[in-house]
């Protein structure tokens, strides 16, 4: 998916977060393992709206889910989420 197909990371849900990592079929200790410096707690914190994490990071996560789905997915997913 290219970047400028892709939703802005700010127009993504903490729902939407939880249902692309799931969707790209990734729990939050794999996706700890792909991106470096991020962590399975920030992965909760993001899913549940307690915290956000910095664009850069939202930015990674992104482009790692959307390299396992459709761009028609990821935008279903965030439109509807």
């Amino acid at each position: 998916m290219g970047a400028a197909d892709q939703p802005h990371v700010d127009e993504i849900s903490p729902l939407a977060w939880r249902l692309l990592r799931v969707a790209a079929g990734y729990d939050q200790r794999a996706v700890e393992r792909e991106i470096d410096d991020l962590l399975q707690a920030h992965l909760s914190m993001l899913e549940s709206g307690t915290r956000s994490l910095s664009r850069e990071r939202r930015r990674s996560l992104l482009d790692l889910y959307g390299g396992e789905l459709t761009d028609e997915q990821v935008v279903a997913i965030v439109r509807h989420f």
